[in-house]
């Protein structure tokens, strides 16, 4: 089998304008990033904003394991199979980070014969969003700093400096600095952090952002420090508005590429889903509901994160209502899930299929507190058996589930032409009746305790004396009536990576808490989550290079 970059550099695409097209989309309506990628221009959405919406479907998956489950492969393919059976779809995808493709994860742009492309560009570059995210936070850093050193007018104490410089790279020595060492000019000294940009709050407001105006209110309410006495310096204060709106303004406007099919493809905005809320941006899965029968979109790692934040965060606040889930398995990551290692996995087990099949239950009884309707499907492999298959079908089917198998990282859309028609069966024969886990009105510490308890399946939430406080503070500001966003490890229901399958008889420790006050959420750090990850032993970095002009490892 040829490797992913191998498929996406032998595809043949065709020029954007003809894959826009599809979509109805004209060329004036385009901004062109040369002939394979474009941004969708402002004068669009006022010219389709009054148009129905399609159907918007929901792609997540159990908790991530070494077996993959292949949750952006099973976007992508879906949305390849919609065209198979003649179905007007788009696919509304994040965009990937560079941490992860020179780390140990990989890129973001699916697998096998269900990618979007161009691949390099999409996973490395791509139109510069990511860039303008990371200087529009820099910059606010900057103008932080230059504050103080000018005289510090609005009294702002150094010591309650929240704001944290970020870089689109694992780099861990990067968690804790100091600033400001040399001379007197070169500023003052002080203990600073960066975080990676998919964990920046300038994300997570990028992506939920309406449109310019909700953009710039967004920024202004960023909150970056504290006075002497207590008082919230927010980015309106420090006059950096109006320049970091400079910055973002183009990378505000989705982007459209294409599948190794052709199928359209708006991807937009990036967040880490285990750490931010980890969806596309609210633009532009708006924009392709508007221009489609049929959105096929995604969220971050397993359900307990990607879902939840989706449908807590994303849809509560854009008014989204999804009208079905797809629940993405593979048998060797159930497996594995029931105690088996890497290297046995392809050998039949059923025994060990069923330890690890609770990991999928409680993914689907999560879902179903939503009230939207859930399919489960399997990406295939050649070794699952029969009676495998079988026995995970029968699983689904008695707990309420449609069920069917996908086979597009093998065949591409043909491969997923039997789950594209059982999504559309679903669409025709169940309603959705969506609503959010909790109320605004609850506090943040019932808010949490409900996602912990209902979602990951603990039986009680600990807070540390910093979670206690920073949570106070929160509430005594007035940001109590702010959904959450749970920062976990994605490998595990629990807040410790080591529990695989259901664990039970848990709990969840609350270290740290702070306020996104521009994004609109308050972030709960568990366990010991980073916002700055770190490369592994062996990081993807060492495999890529250019040979013969061409990129080579990137996967």
């Amino acid at each position: 089998m040829k490797t992913d970059i191998e498929i996406a550099q032998e595809a043949k695409l065709i020029p954007i304008t003809e894959v826009a097209k599809q979509l109805d989309i004209e060329a004036d309506d385009l901004e062109l990033y040369g002939k394979y990628k474009a941004k969708l221009s402002e004068e669009l959405w006022d010219k389709i904003k009054n148009r129905p919406d399609g159907k918007l479907v929901l792609v997540t998956a159990i908790n991530p394991t070494p077996a993959g489950e292949g949750k952006t492969t099973t976007s992508v393919g879906v949305g390849q199979a919609f065209a198979k059976i003649n179905k007007k779809a788009v696919i509304a995808l994040r965009e990937p980070s560079l941490g992860p493709c020179f780390g140990i994860k990989g890129g973001a742009a699916g697998g096998g014969y269900a990618q979007v492309v161009p691949m390099e560009d999409l996973n490395l570059h791509f139109t510069g969003d990511f860039h303008a995210i990371t200087s529009a936070n820099n910059l606010l850093a900057a103008l932080l700093d230059n504050h103080i050193q000018q005289g510090n007018s609005l009294g702002i104490d150094p010591n309650q400096i929240v704001w944290k410089r970020c870089l689109d790279m694992n780099d861990r020595v990067l968690r804790n600095v100091v600033v400001g060492l040399g001379k007197k000019l070169d500023g003052v000294v002080r203990e600073d952090h960066f975080c990676i940009t998919v964990a920046s709050e300038i994300m997570a407001i990028f992506c939920l952002a309406e449109d310019l105006d909700d953009l710039k209110k967004r920024l202004s309410n960023i909150i970056v420090a504290y006075t002497y006495e207590g008082k919230p310096v927010t980015a309106a204060d420090l006059k950096a508005v109006g320049a970091m709106m400079a910055l973002l303004k183009d990378a505000m406007k989705p982007n459209l590429i294409q599948t190794l099919e052709h199928t359209p493809a708006i991807i937009h905005g990036g967040p880490f889903a285990n750490i931010a809320h980890g969806c596309n941006s609210v633009r532009a899965t708006r924009m392709a509901l508007k221009l489609a029968d049929y959105v096929i979109t995604e969220a971050g790692f397993g359900a307990d994160l990607g879902a939840e934040k989706f449908f807590d965060i994303k849809c509560r606040m854009a008014g989204l209502k999804p009208d079905a889930v797809v629940l993405v398995a593979t048998v060797r990551a159930l497996k594995y899930n029931g105690g088996i290692p890497k290297t046995e996995l392809g050998a039949e087990n059923l025994d060990a299929l069923k330890a690890g099949i609770v990991n999928l239950e409680k993914h689907i009884e999560n879902l179903q507190k939503y009230d939207v309707p859930v399919i489960v499907t399997l990406n295939k492999f050649s070794t699952d058996s029969e009676a495998e298959l079988a026995y995970v079908k029968a699983f689904c089917e008695e707990r309420g589930c449609d069920f069917e198998l996908s086979e597009v990282w093998e065949k591409g859309g043909e491969g997923g032409v039997a789950l594209a028609k059982r999504i559309v069966e679903t669409l025709e024969t169940k309603e959705s009746h969506f609503k959010v886990l909790y109320n605004d009105e609850l506090s943040i510490k019932e808010k949490i305790e409900v996602v912990c308890k209902e979602i990951y399946g603990a039986a009680g939430v600990t807070f540390d004396d910093a979670a206690n406080k920073a949570i106070a503070k929160i509430e005594e500001l007035g940001f109590g009536n702010m959904p959450v966003c749970m920062a976990k490890t994605q490998y595990s229901l629990s807040d410790d990576q080591t529990k695989l399958g259901r664990p039970s008889g848990f709990t969840v420790n609350i270290r740290e808490a702070y306020i996104s006050a521009g994004a609109g959420f308050v972030v709960a750090l568990t366990g010991t989550i980073m916002t700055m990850p770190g490369l592994p032993k062996v990081p993807a970095a060492e495999r890529i290079d250019v040979a013969d002009g061409k990129i080579i490892g990137l996967f």
